[in-house]
């Protein structure tokens, strides 16, 4: 079956999703003691975990080159799509996502300590759309 846009947007967007309910739930469960697992996200997630949908063309073309340099690639990106996105959400005060009182923000819109998930976040959407 040929795979489309729409197809790997609303898996992306799906897993996403996903993986910010584990995230942000392994956060309440270490940082507040929570022992529900609470966890929290936004409906604004979804088109923008989505948007991971465009590594398509790009994981064809780094498919030869090394782990390492792929997830590197995919990180830096993310940082882009997370920074451009907020900042345009912060606009209309709807972010759903404030990073300010981390040590390691950039304008509350990225946190630089997230790169290693970032990293492999890039990965599992490589695998995901099934292009290496």
């Amino acid at each position: 079956m040929k795979k489309n846009f729409v197809t790997d947007f609303m898996r992306c967007g799906a897993s996403g999703w996903c993986m910010e309910c584990m995230w942000t739930g392994m956060d309440s469960i270490f940082f507040h003691k929570d022992r529900q697992l609470s966890c929290r996200t936004s409906v604004w997630m979804f088109p923008i975990y989505g948007m991971a949908a465009c590594f398509s063309p790009m994981c064809k073309k780094l498919g030869k080159h090394n782990s390492f340099i792929r997830g590197t690639i995919y990180m830096l990106c993310i940082y882009a799509t997370e920074y451009t996105t907020g900042s345009l959400l912060k606009k209309w005060d709807a972010c759903p996502w404030d990073y300010s009182k981390s040590k390691w923000n950039y304008r509350g819109l990225i946190r630089f300590d997230y790169a290693p998930a970032w990293f492999f976040a890039g990965l599992f959407y490589e695998k995901l759309l099934g292009r290496v």
